[in-house]
């Protein structure tokens, strides 16, 4: 899988305030407007950039199936804050299910947009048992933020 093909999910984990004004504007971008806010994004040069930049204040890493199906699953909302269900798949996308959609995700074949209706932000919690670190170091260094690599799976699914 080239870099253009990968998959990340990407976690907000510090907040609004005083936060650099270039900063905020690439977060909203991204759509990550608010605290524990997370993104299925495509790895693409302009993706990379704006990740880059806003490294200090979110986590990313490769998303796997297991994680895409629970994401989806618990805290894919659709207008009016319904949940999305497999019949509301199958009846508005060219999906099965939404572990067939979770399938296709995270291998990079599909989007949030190829659901109609579906919120491309999902909502997640504070992750059980607390951040292991501080939140304003890397993860190489003790920290939360930055890049994880396969470990985003395991917060994610504390954090669902």
């Amino acid at each position: 899988m080239s870099a253009e093909e990968k998959v990340m999910l990407a976690i907000r984990l510090r907040g609004q305030v005083s936060v650099r004004p270039q900063i905020e504007d690439t977060l909203k971008k991204l759509r990550m407007g608010r605290l524990h806010q997370a993104r299925v994004l495509k790895m693409t040069p302009s993706i990379q950039g704006m990740i880059t930049k806003a490294k200090d204040y979110i986590t990313w890493g490769e998303i796997d199936v297991d994680t895409a199906t629970l994401l989806l699953a618990k805290r894919g909302r659709l207008s009016a804050n319904r949940h999305l269900t497999d019949e509301y798949v199958k009846k508005n996308s060219s999906f099965s299910s939404i572990k067939a959609f979770a399938k296709a995700l995270a291998s990079g074949k599909a989007s949030t947009d190829d659901v109609e209706g579906l919120k491309p932000v999902f909502r997640l919690t504070p992750p059980t048992k607390g951040f292991r670190g501080k939140r304003h170091l890397p993860v190489g260094m003790g920290g939360v933020n930055g890049y994880r690599g396969e470990a985003i799976n395991e917060l994610a699914k504390r954090m669902i």
